[in-house]
Formats: C-alpha cells, sequence, structure tokens
C-alpha cells in the first residue's frame, strides 16, 4: 500500500512571517491611520506567500515503486505571489478607519461606502486615491506626462497607451547615422 509521510525540509514559512513583522512591521506607528493601513497590507502580503506555498512530493521504494513518499512545503515562485498582488492591487478596497468604543478605543478598517464589503485579511486597502500624474501638480511635485518620449511598442511603464494617458501622441520618425569601421 503507499503512503506519504512528511520529511525533507520544509521551507519555514513562520521564521519568515515573524522575521517579517519584526523587520517591516515594527516600523509602523500602530496609532496611524497610514499605520493600520500599512499593517494591513504587510499581513495581506504574507498571507499570499502563505496561501501559495506548494507540496512537493519524491517518491522512494524498490525500483520506482513509490513505497513511500515523502512530501515537504515549498516557498512559491516570487512572479506568483507578485502576479497575485498585482491582481489584489487593482482590485483594492477603499477604506476609511473608524473608532469602535467597547471599553477602549479599538480603531477599525471599513469600507469608504457603507454599502461595499468589508476588506478581508487577504485584500489590499488604500485611504486615498492616488494623485493624477498624467497631469503637472506642483503642489505635490508632479511634473506629468506630456512632452515625454514614449516607445510605441511597449506595454510596460515607457509604452504610448500607458504613458500619453489616452491623449494619443505624435510618431517621429528619427534618422540615426553611425560611423563605421568599414
Amino acid at each position: 500500500p503507499r503512503h506519504w509521510q512528511w520529511g525533507g525540509c520544509s521551507e519555514d514559512i513562520r521564521y519568515g512571517e515573524k522575521y517579517s513583522r519584526d523587520f517591516v512591521d515594527v516600523k509602523e506607528d500602530k496609532e496611524s491611520d497610514e499605520g493600520i493601513m500599512n499593517l494591513h497590507n504587510n499581513e495581506a502580503g504574507r498571507r499570499a506567500v502563505r496561501g501559495r506555498m506548494q507540496r512537493v512530493c519524491k517518491c522512494h521504494g524498490m525500483s520506482g515503486s513509490c513505497s513511500v513518499r515523502v512530501c515537504w512545503r515549498r516557498l512559491p515562485q516570487l512572479r506568483l505571489v507578485g502576479d497575485a498582488l498585482a491582481t489584489r492591487y487593482e482590485g483594492a478596497s477603499h477604506v476609511k478607519i473608524v473608532e469602535r468604543k467597547k471599553g477602549k478605543n479599538i480603531r477599525k478598517l471599513r469600507p469608504i461606502h457603507a454599502d461595499m464589503k468589508k476588506p478581508n485579511k487577504t485584500d489590499l486597502v488604500y485611504l486615498e486615491d492616488s494623485p493624477d500624474y498624467c497631469e503637472p501638480n506642483d503642489e505635490l511635485g508632479i511634473l506629468g506626462t506630456r512632452g515625454r518620449t514614449c516607445n510605441r511598442t511597449s506595454a510596460g511603464l515607457d509604452g504610448c497607451r500607458l504613458l500619453c494617458c489616452g491623449r494619443g501622441y505624435q510618431t517621429r520618425v528619427r534618422d540615426h547615422e553611425v560611423k563605421c569601421r568599414c
């Protein structure tokens, strides 16, 4: 009969989580609105890693019979966690901090609009909308994107679709002569 057992060297997720709390969370002001938001998002990041841990198994036995299968847990690839967090970022919850008085003041994250669902521990949250980076804003030191050179074929941050903010763009063809050692 086949059976399996935990073995090998599982990656110590608990140590990583503790280390991240000691290293990252300790810097946050647990009383400030921004600190409460950051602590929530830090925990969501840890849960994104924990929830994607992978079980890896290896068979042992005479001539590949797999009479004993040893399994352990491995950290997910960073790309997998990053993609999951990017998706969470796109659907982040707009929240506010509310004071709840049950003997002592407790500050909680709640949706900015009462008809929206309360964020769970895996959701990313934000307190303020991001500024418009397309238009100049001297007060915030934002230069805007007008007049910038963009890459027509790029889907990245330097791509015209993103950088031009839907305003359209002009294409200029440049000839660049280089002296060769012929």
